[in-house]
């Protein structure tokens, strides 16, 4: 193809075809080179390669430093053809005791802090490596992984280290790649040695066991997950889920009374001073009115002081209300995606992991084993070639000052091999002595002892397994003698706690008085409007809802799709503008509209319908939702619309369709449900359900005609049973066939 003319090179190919072709190679580049971490080992490419430069430059544990620059400068010039700035921040990482469970790297110099400062240039700091980077580097040099050339094919790299300790979990991982993401917490590595050592011993230890010996992550900040377990075992068996973390906090009292908080931990990679920035906006914005000051007393050690404006304010509820609103309490995601042996990525089970790390180390284990018996029988035959010299010294030494070709003769006259040939023609002299042959006798028969344990090794798994184990128990004994390896993240349980008074106590009650457009532009006035006061919206819109709250209400939004949703009354535009558009606020489709509009109150019924004639009353309690998009309550299908939703407020039910017939029953007729389509209301040959009210039979049934509102008395004609035709309204009902404002 190369002869050919530089046209008829040219291959013709759709743009389509070719761009999925270039971007797939990106994206399995990204994958595999870059963002997911491999199991075995627990780092990614440019990690492996820091530390596997940094052993080449001898900065083992017990050397001096070196400057992170000559670091960096082998890595991208050796092993990594990428930015300075971005090998460099890797090696920080490595270095910083507040982001790395384990560090890996030994810092000396500025390497950032928990404030968010970022470390000192690389021509200032220093480097060298942990033991626990040394434990995973333990045995490259004798053949336990595969290597690869690098880039330029001058020098060659390991595709993965033999990792003699769990470094994936302990340590963690995170990763953005195409597609795909990757989100390991760190954990106890105490607690995954006895982890590992359980797994070896019972193979099929199910997720329950091994998170009773690895009860969650243990951050190396500290903190207290509050998850519950049952959520802990589902994440780790399925590879994916999360933990609630909260900051370690306490009292301190100050006398009469008075008290301040202190908290003493934050929770992991967050930054004090974005903390502490967040709470002063809070205050300065009164979401934080019970909030009288904070102080950041921190040195070395966190210490953060929240001082309340009043003694007799609830120090619980005062923290439930920061956990709720800043970030003393985050979710920490766990999504196990990493690369496995065969370097395809997939979601690994926490059993599946561990399992993948002691292959790994059982594959290891048989490479070193066969790379030392290959050592120990290249060195016995050349021992052996010494004792044979020794047993017919003389001789040796006459064939070889009189033969014209010694090595020929000494071959053949006392079946010797090349290599011991070489050997014994390279004796000095001095080693012909008697001692000399004493300790080649004692070093031949101490390696045919070590080569007999290896080859007996080698056959058998149940030895193989004992000397993982024994590793396995050594690492776990020098962690746990070492400060280190004690748990810091504790685990705590979290009782349900009310949100309405913690918005009372965030934000102060003050009256306003909701607005919602016809075209779904929504807004809050100040205090409770009458119906006098004259309303402003934008040009061909008008007013729909109306409704008086306190900002320390919660607002219910009912859609035609039958879902709820909820939003906070404080958290609504106010201000002489139009508002904004409500879904905006929530996820609403097109398609769909606002029903109704209603202020939470805690303990009462809806009753719901839909324009087939189902319907069901619900507690207020079960459609409330953080969600954007929302909870689905009433199900509908199809052309099925929701088209009511009213409080509960009553012994009769007064059901009318667009047909305009009107139907009463009792409320007790309609069932509760949690969510569904419900039982039928009325039936209907055309059309469907127009509109449901709920009222005491005793007052009358009311709907507005006008500017006024009309009350029916008699209505005997219309009690019937639920599901019922009905019968047409009576004279002054109103032609649109609804009752009006409830």
């Amino acid at each position: 193809m190369t002869d050919l003319p530089g046209e008829e090179r040219i291959r013709p190919t759709p743009f389509v075809e070719a761009l999925s072709e270039r971007y797939l190679s990106y994206a399995v580049s990204t994958i595999v080179s870059r963002s997911l971490p491999d199991v075995r080992d627990g780092l990614k490419p440019v990690h492996r390669r820091l530390l596997y430069a940094m052993r080449l430059l001898r900065l083992d544990p017990r050397s001096g430093f070196k400057k992170c620059a000559r670091v960096v400068g082998d890595v991208i010039g050796k092993y990594h053809p990428h930015g300075e700035v971005a090998v460099y921040d890797a090696l920080v990482r490595l270095a910083q005791d507040f982001a790395a469970r384990y560090p890996l790297v030994e810092g000396q110099g500025n390497f950032g802090n928990v404030d968010g400062d970022n470390a000192a240039a690389m021509r200032y700091t220093e480097a060298r490596l942990t033991d626990i980077a040394e434990a995973l580097l333990e045995g490259i040099d004798e053949d336990t992984v595969e290597f690869r050339t690098t880039y330029d094919g001058e020098e060659r790299e390991p595709l993965v280290l033999p990792a003699a300790f769990p470094n994936l979990l302990a340590n963690g991982a995170n990763g953005v790649a195409v597609g795909m993401a990757t989100s390991i917490p760190p954990h106890n590595a105490v607690e995954l040695c006895t982890a590992l050592l359980h797994l070896l011993k019972t193979p099929r230890a199910q997720t329950e066991e091994l998170v009773e010996l690895i009860p969650g992550p243990d951050f190396p900040t500290g903190g207290i997950i509050v998850e519950p377990h049952e959520s802990i075992v589902d994440a780790y068996a399925t590879g994916r889920g999360g933990f609630r973390l909260r900051a370690r906090w306490c009292t301190e009292d100050l006398g009469r009374g008075k008290y301040q908080i202190v908290v003493t931990e934050i929770p992991y990679q967050v930054q004090k001073v974005r903390l502490v920035e967040k709470v002063a906006d809070l205050m300065e914005s009164k979401k934080l009115s019970w909030l009288a000051d904070v102080i950041d007393e921190s040195t070395e050690d966190i210490r953060l002081i929240f001082v309340p404006r009043a003694r007799n304010i609830d120090v619980n509820l005062l923290m439930e209300t920061l956990f709720r609103s800043t970030e003393l309490e985050v979710r920490i995601p766990l999504n196990l995606n990493v690369l496995d042996k065969d370097r395809v990525p997939r979601v690994m089970s926490l059993r599946s992991a561990l399992s993948a790390f002691l292959d790994h180390r059982f594959v290891v284990l048989r490479r070193r084993s066969t790379y030392r018996r290959i050592q120990i029988e290249t060195r016995l035959e050349v021992l052996e070639g010494y004792l044979i010299a020794y047993a017919d010294l003389d001789a040796v030494i006459k064939v070889i000052r009189d033969a014209d070709t010694p090595e020929k003769e000494m071959r053949r006259r006392w079946k010797l091999s090349e290599a011991q040939v070489n050997a014994i023609l390279s004796m000095r002299l001095r080693q012909l002595r008697k001692l000399d042959q004493l300790e080649i006798r004692k070093e031949y028969d101490g390696l045919t002892i070590e080569l007999g344990d290896l080859i007996k090794l080698l056959k058998s798994k149940a030895r193989q397994r004992t000397t993982i184990e024994v590793e396995l128990k050594q690492l776990n004994t020098r962690l746990s003698e070492s400060e280190v390896g004690k748990r810091r993240t504790e685990f705590a349980t979290v009782f349900a706690t009310d949100e309405a008074p913690l918005l009372e106590v965030i934000v102060e009650r003050e009256p306003v008085t909701v607005l919602c457009s016809q075209k779904g532009w929504i807004r809050t006035a100040k205090n409770h409007l009458t119906s006098d006061v004259d309303l402003k919206f934008k040009e061909g819109d008008q007013g729909r809802f109306t409704v008086h709250a306190h900002t320390t209400d919660r607002l219910l939004i009912f859609a035609t799709n039958g879902r709820f949703y909820t939003l906070s009354c404080d958290k609504l535009p106010g201000g002489r503008g139009f508002g904004e558009p409500v879904r905006m606020m929530i996820e609403l489709e097109n398609d769909h509209d606002v029903v109704a509009l209603l202020v939470h109150k805690p303990g009462q019924h809806f009753l719901l319908a839909a324009s087939d004639g189902r319907g069901f009353l619900v507690n207020e309690d079960d459609v409330l939702t953080r969600a954007r998009a929302g909870k689905q309550i009433l199900n509908v299908a199809d052309d099925i619309k929701a088209v009511a939703c009213v409080p509960a407020n009553g012994d009769t039910v007064a059901v009318v369709g667009e047909n305009h017939k009107l139907l009463l029953f009792g409320i007790d007729e309609v069932s509760v449900q949690p969510r569904g389509r419900g039982v039928i209301l009325q039936r209907y040959r055309d059309g469907g359900l127009r509109d449901v009210k709920v009222f005491q039979k005793a007052n009358g049934l009311s709907w507005r005609f006008g500017e006024r509102t009309r009350t029916f008395t008699d209505t005997r004609p219309w009690l019937s049973k639920r599901g019922q035709a009905g019968r047409l309204a009576p004279t002054g009902f109103p032609k649109s066939n609804k009752f009006g404002i409830y």
